[in-house]
């Protein structure tokens, strides 16, 4: 479990983690690896790679693998699908949509993907995946029952129930480009009956207020994703996350 536990150093030193999400369906590889690149300079701790479409097959694996040319960070793979996978990262984010009401999302996709990792010696990390209110692409493509934004304990009894299954890790998303992060109270309820195992927070995270907000109420890491696609200086606004988080 390398990544895993790299990762858990890094909460053991600072407190947080910080992951760069990166959507190989928006940019070339090589732009990607630019992103990447400058997101490290910044602070981030780990290169999620994937999105909800378009996320695959040779796009997807020369995306992993200019990336890792230029950094020395994790490389996770973060799959919409059996598809999302490629053999040239690190690690993988293994994962169920558990309010998802398609079969595909909470199962299917990780029996067509396991053998692949298993081949691979990619590393798997357990997670439960829960789309919260307004869930954007991944909630429209994922056929997820969203998760009202104003119901904290609906959260908490699915983050629990995954927790009992042996994952080890939850992701509460908002959604790609949300308006809004996902609640602290939420994040609090969520991580309360979580324990030791780590919360992670993404979508609507776009600033360091936002970002410190989620930490501060539980989140153990924090994503950013649609934010380093816009902005021009990609190293100084990881920077400024990374150091509201881990202050």
């Amino acid at each position: 479990m390398q990544v895993e536990a790299h990762l858990q150093k890094i909460i053991d030193q600072d407190g947080k983690v910080h992951l760069t999400l990166i959507d190989p369906a928006s940019q070339t590889p090589e732009r990607a690896a630019e992103i990447a690149l400058a997101a490290v300079e910044g602070g981030t701790d780990a290169i999620m790679i994937g999105g909800s479409t378009g996320a695959s097959g040779t796009l997807l694996d020369e995306t992993v693998i200019k990336i890792k040319e230029k950094v020395n960070v994790p490389t996770i793979l973060f799959p919409g699908s059996s598809a999302g996978l490629s053999s040239y990262a690190d690690a993988v984010f293994f994962m169920s949509l558990l309010n998802s009401r398609d079969l595909g999302y909470v199962i299917t996709n990780q029996v067509l993907g396991a053998p692949l990792v298993y081949k691979s010696q990619i590393e798997p990390i357990s997670m439960a995946y829960l789309v919260v209110e307004p869930g954007g692409t991944v909630g429209w493509v994922g056929d997820a029952k969203l998760i009202p934004r104003k119901k904290p304990d609906i959260a908490a009894v699915y983050a629990l129930a995954g927790k009992y299954l042996g994952m080890h890790y939850t992701y509460l998303e908002a959604g790609s480009g949300a308006d809004a992060p996902i609640p602290p109270e939420m994040i609090g309820a969520v991580k309360k009956v979580l324990g030791e195992n780590k919360l992670i927070v993404g979508g609507g995270v776009r600033d360091a207020k936002t970002a410190k907000l989620c930490a501060s109420a539980g989140a153990d890491m924090i994503v950013t994703g649609t934010i380093v696609e816009e902005v021009k200086d990609v190293a100084a606004k990881v920077a400024e996350i990374v150091s509201a988080i881990k202050s």
